[in-house]
């Protein structure tokens, strides 16, 4: 048994979770998932980021102690992971918790104890929708690309910085060392030219009478830390470092032998591979192995954003065509390295194409055809070679192919079964029509065990009508309308 580390981003709790956070999710799930089937043990972590000033701006905004205001957030967010279907033992952490508090605080120990934080006077254009500085050449008529409708802040203080120009070698070293570290590949050379082209030292506090909602600075109650540097400790702090260095080693790794998976955005591809990792060196700990970084889903060719009214109501998506619907269109629809565009539209197309004609017709017609004719199944040995084909695309993370080779697989069985026609020759030719429809059994139980990573309750009902014939037979996907 290995052990397996994996994690998500944590989404700010200012505004609803929508289809593009889902995409981060299922993603994740599936690889647990499918370690999980291979007898790893699994370390999933994911969470919500609490602090800085949007929160805090919202919170204000809705009259409520931003503590409480979390709270509410935090409980919704758990609704949709749980619509999602998303592992319920999944490590669910939040940047408020007790622990990861006095984690960051020994994790900021640390580094400034190396050396690498340090106070200067701070003039900067800062984006609060990213959490970032911006330069000149990021903005585009005064204004970030990311979020349009928000000023652009003035901040001139005092703050601490982190030495990030420090350690663009030690990042390129990194790099060069796993060529995977960053996939998809055209990421990874945008992150090493992001480093190459020169790093500068970014700002990691915050005066508290401006911005009271974050992480005390050690030893200097005047500030409090950036939001970026205490929630990217979270992935540590999940795994209740600083003091449990066993339980550290064995799935974050060690500096030899790194072992942590992350998933993120296209739009986090710097704090990920770059922000983090320097941190995690100047804190003299291990880094990432590696960062999986994956596109955006667009609304109808338009960027999901509030003001546009154009975010998709993810847990009515759910409730309406079912949980494993969606995974299916995040997994088999949309490409895992670049943008999407989701319609209702081309979402409905593609699930009654897809699964209420193509899958969940070719279920309900073998099992009732096996039922009618009195065919017991005899449950078959899984196919190692075909399991391990499908193993190297989930590896590769090319869930759609993946995908496309079960569909594949289910063309093949219907096709089987057009051409042999049991359902006819089962007076004739009794013999022959018993041992195609026990094919046609084994061919839809494979499909079933083929989707159990990507999608577990289809894997699990398939399996349990296919097996157990007093299960009442119900379409798995009803047509919609």
């Amino acid at each position: 048994m290995k052990n397996f580390y994996i994690t998500t981003t944590l989404p700010y709790v200012n505004a609803r979770l929508h289809i593009g956070h889902a995409l981060e999710f299922v993603q994740a799930d599936l690889i647990a998932r499918y370690h999980k089937i291979i007898g790893d043990n699994v370390f999933f972590n994911t969470g919500t980021d609490e602090h800085g000033q949007k929160i805090y701006e919202k919170s204000l905004k809705e009259r409520k102690d931003p503590k409480i205001y979390v709270d509410e957030c935090a409980i919704e967010f758990k609704k949709v992971l749980k619509g999602l279907n998303i592992l319920p033992e999944v490590n669910f952490i939040r940047t408020t918790d007790e622990h990861h508090i006095i984690a960051a605080q020994e994790f900021w120990r640390r580094c400034f104890k190396n050396g690498d934080i340090y106070k200067r006077k701070y003039k900067v254009k800062y984006c609060v929708g990213c959490e970032l500085e911006k330069t000149d050449s990021e903005l585009k008529d005064g204004k970030c690309p990311l979020h349009p409708n928000r000023e652009i802040e003035f901040i001139d203080e005092e703050n601490y910085f982190f030495r990030f120009s420090k350690y663009a070698q030690a990042l390129l070293t990194l790099y060069k060392k796993y060529p995977d570290f960053v996939v998809p590949v055209n990421r990874l050379t945008e992150i090493k030219n992001f480093v190459a082209a020169g790093l500068q030292d970014f700002s990691i506090s915050r005066l508290k009478d401006k911005m009271p909602w974050g992480v005390p600075v050690p030893d200097d109650n005047s500030h409090i830390m950036y939001v970026w540097f205490d929630a990217l400790v979270n992935y540590i702090s999940a795994l209740e470092w600083p003091e449990n260095e066993r339980k550290f080693e064995e799935f974050w790794g060690t500096k030899e032998n790194p072992n942590a998976l992350q998933i993120a955005g296209k739009d986090n591809l710097r704090q990920q591979s770059a922000m983090w990792q320097a941190m995690l060196l100047s804190a003299g700990l291990p880094t990432s192995r590696q960062i999986l970084i994956h596109g955006f889903i667009n609304i109808g060719g338009q960027k999901i954003s509030k003001s546009l009214g154009n975010t998709v109501d993810l847990l009515g998506l759910i409730n309406r065509y079912g949980t494993d619907a969606v995974r299916f269109w995040l997994l088999k629809e949309v490409n895992p390295f670049e943008d999407a565009d989701f319609t209702l539209e081309k979402f409905k197309e593609s699930y009654n194409a897809k699964l209420a004609n193509g899958l969940g017709n070719l279920v309900s017609r073998v099992v009732k055809l096996a039922r009618n004719c009195g065919v017991e199944f005899v449950k078959p040995k899984e196919d190692a070679k075909e399991l391990n084909a499908h193993a190297e695309k989930i590896n590769g993370y090319r869930f759609g192919e993946a995908m496309g080779a079960i569909w594949e697989k289910i063309q093949i069985t219907d096709k089987f079964m057009q051409e042999r026609e049991p359902f006819k020759k089962i007076k004739t030719e009794p013999e022959k029509a018993v041992a195609d429809i026990r094919e046609l059994l084994e061919g839809v139980w494979e499909i079933g065990a083929l989707l159990r990573s990507l999608l577990p309750e289809t894997s699990e009902k398939i399996r349990a009508v296919v097996e157990n014939d007093s299960i009442h037979l119900t379409p798995i996907f009803p047509r919609a309308a």
